[in-house]
């Protein structure tokens, strides 16, 4: 090598090795303290919840929350679930939470079918004022349930539908988030598409059902799973709709657990945490069970 080629090599400055991502570097174990803080700050309550049910209410009542294991666990799980209660004595917690599921399943299902009928509508129709109708329909999210509450029930009164499964599912199954999701999802697919079943002879019908159906499966996965949970989670709509209590729901028979406060008596604590932990499980095993298709239709979303 000449002298001016090793003068040339030593002006050249040498880059520096990219830095390690190690399994215990500095950053990761920051990163991992984080996510366990987080984890312990969501869960402490509901392990404290899950084993203060195990405990007598008597017990509950006199020391508060309890962090160990207490002997009353499978007769507290055992009587929510099976006891007959309320005023008539026909209500048990299996009946609540097949009302649950009804509402949950019927809310989430109502809406995906509305929801994409309506952006169908809008985006492959183009009827006038098309981008109005649209944005009428968003605007509607300034408009929560709690503030359309009494001119909803006055209509569900009307109708005669209080006390009834139709009472509680059809007023909430209009969704502007839904139609938002599935007109940006539904503008995203190809024109060729629709020139191809066009041409095939396709009517608008079977456009919807044998293409766009089929590519928003993710789409309705995702959507299925939110309302689902917040349909699980309805406390004031039931509350209002249903006077009957063999139409309940779990989520509404906590409260009337707590309320088990007569002269006396001593609230049931330990039914009352029962019950909330029961009403969890089906929303977490949702969301566990279809977590993948949940993020998948998320990020097909987006692009």
């Amino acid at each position: 090598m000449t002298t001016t080629e090793l003068e040339q090599s030593a002006s050249v400055p040498h880059a520096k090795p990219a830095p390690s991502r190690k399994t215990f570097g500095g950053v990761r174990i920051y990163d991992h303290v984080v996510l366990w803080f987080g984890v312990f700050l969501m869960m402490a309550p509901l392990v404290v919840a899950f084993t203060t049910s195990s405990f007598d209410h008597v017990l509950i009542h006199r020391q508060g929350m309890q962090l160990g294991w207490g002997d009353q666990f499978a007769q507290t799980y055992s009587t929510v679930l099976n006891q007959q209660g309320g005023f008539t004595g026909e209500v048990t917690g299996w009946l609540m939470t097949q009302n649950s599921f009804i509402l949950g399943i019927g809310f989430a299902v109502g809406k995906i079918v509305i929801s994409m009928l309506a952006a169908y509508a809008i985006v492959y129709f183009r009827f006038p004022f098309a981008n109005l109708a649209f944005w009428i329909i968003f605007l509607t999210l300034l408009l929560p349930l709690e503030v359309r509450i009494l001119p909803s029930y006055e209509v569900v009164q009307q109708l005669g539908l209080l006390n009834t499964y139709t009472g509680l599912i059809l007023p909430l199954i209009a969704s502007a988030t839904g139609t938002f999701f599935f007109r940006q999802f539904f503008k995203s697919v190809p024109n060729e598409l629709l020139e191809a079943a066009r041409i095939d002879g396709a009517n608008a019908w079977r456009f919807l059902i044998d293409i766009l159906v089929p590519l928003s499966r993710t789409m309705m996965a995702a959507i299925f799973i939110i309302m689902f949970v917040v349909g699980w989670n309805q406390y004031l709509w039931p509350t209002l709709m249903t006077t009957d209590e063999t139409y309940f729901t779990l989520v509404r028979g906590i409260k009337q657990v707590m309320q088990n406060m007569i002269g006396a008596d001593i609230p049931k604590y330990n039914e009352a945490l029962a019950m909330a932990m029961l009403a969890m499980i089906p929303p977490v095993a949702v969301i566990l069970i279809f977590q993948r298709m949940f993020i998948k239709g998320l990020v097909e979303q987006e692009k």
